[in-house]
């Protein structure tokens, strides 16, 4: 399930289905309450948080094994541009790291502007290399975009799971806080940076960002 709230001038969209993952439900599930977002006027940022233990887990490797998931040809496509949505929103989007954010989940955590990480539970995590999964090249975009180069390498090819102090010191996260603090945390930031939401916003970060925003809104690929 996917739950949009509004909590003053922040949008909270909270994913609550067990571990978060992405599959042909959730992906739409997501651009729709994107749509919203960005339907609405006036001062607003986005908060993108998870459930429990947490935030995402990546990929529905189950899903995917169906005969729906080998067959859903607008799958990868459609999340490429959730990231690409995103990372390109005219308004600023901070991730309240709730909990596990593996793989493509933690893909969309570092498609926020900031990134609020908690202390006490939940690993972030690029894991393809012990998987035995290449990253499509939308995926390489979006950490490209949202990681120091020397995280990046090391986040590839070891696939170490940072924990919220080790990813604070190596500027995968902003900030940690303890449970209780992550949403609160979070909120506080984008009601902060809320009067921001403008195109030139939006512009700026297609300036920083261009071309691999491009790229995920085209699909990718």
């Amino acid at each position: 399930m996917i739950e949009l709230r509004r909590e003053g001038d922040v949008f909270v969209l909270q994913m609550d289905e067990g571990e978060n993952r992405f599959n042909g439900s959730t992906v739409p599930a997501l651009h729709a309450a994107l749509d919203e977002v960005d339907a609405s006027s006036g001062p607003a940022a986005l908060v993108l948080t998870g459930t429990g233990k947490f935030f995402s887990n990546g990929l529905d490797l189950d899903w995917m094994a169906t005969e729906e998931g080998r067959t859903d040809a607008a799958f990868f496509p459609d999340l490429h541009r959730v990231f690409g949505r995103v990372l390109g929103a005219p308004m600023v989007t901070v991730a309240a790291i709730n909990g596990h954010a593996f793989a493509a989940g933690a893909m969309l955590s570092v498609a926020c502007d900031i990134r609020v990480m908690r202390t006490d539970r939940g690993y972030w995590c690029l894991p393809e290399a012990d998987l035995g999964m290449r990253l499509t090249p939308g995926m390489n975009a979006v950490v490209r975009a949202g990681l120091p180069p020397a995280t990046l390498h090391e986040a590839i090819v070891t696939g170490r799971r940072y924990d919220a102090a080790t990813a604070l010191a190596r500027g995968i996260v902003h900030e940690v806080a303890g449970e209780a603090d992550v949403l609160p945390r979070a909120v506080a930031l984008a009601a902060e940076h809320a009067p921001k939401r403008a195109d030139i916003l939006g512009t700026l970060k297609h300036d920083l960002h261009g071309s691999e925003i491009d790229l995920l809104l085209a699909g990718g690929t």
